[in-house]
C-alpha cells in the first residue's frame, strides 16, 4: 500500500516518459485526477481517462514533443506526508523562470503557480514539475 499518492504518481508519470512508454495506469482518486487533468492544461499530459471496471484506475497518456522528448524533464515533491508546506499566493513563485509549474491544492481546487496568483489563493504546494 502506497502511503504517499501524489508522489507515487508523479513518480511513475516521469519514470514512464524516461522509458519511452506512452500510457500510464495509476489508483483512481478524485484528487488524483484533478492533478492529471491540470497536468493536461498545461501540456505535461495528453489525455486523462477514468476506467469504468470494477477496480477504477486513471489511464494517462503522456505528451511528447515533435523530436520525441518525453515533456517531463523532472518532478520535485514539496509537501509530504510527513511534511505539509503551504504557502500563500504571494510566494508561489515560478519554477524554472516559467518553464515549469508549481502545483497547488487551495480552496479552490488543484491550480498551478501563475493561477494561484491570478485568483489570490494560497493552499499546499504539491510538487514543482518541469
Amino acid at each position: 500500500m502506497v502511503s504517499d499518492r501524489v508522489g507515487d504518481f508523479i513518480i511513475r508519470l516521469k519514470n514512464a516518459g524516461a522509458i519511452g512508454n506512452t500510457t500510464v495506469v495509476a489508483p483512481y482518486s478524485k484528487h488524483i485526477e484533478a492533478i492529471a487533468t491540470k497536468l493536461k492544461e498545461l501540456g505535461f499530459v495528453e489525455r486523462v481517462e477514468v476506467s469504468k471496471s470494477d477496480a477504477r484506475s486513471l489511464e494517462v497518456t503522456l505528451a511528447y514533443d515533435a523530436q520525441g522528448n518525453h515533456k517531463i524533464k523532472g518532478v520535485k515533491r514539496i509537501s509530504k506526508p510527513g511534511r505539509r508546506l503551504y504557502v500563500s499566493s504571494t510566494e508561489a513563485h515560478t519554477v524554472k523562470n516559467g518553464l515549469g509549474a508549481r502545483i497547488i491544492s487551495t480552496p479552490k481546487g488543484i491550480l498551478a503557480d501563475k493561477e494561484a496568483r491570478k485568483v489570490r489563493a494560497g493552499g499546499e504546494s504539491l510538487f514543482e514539475i518541469w
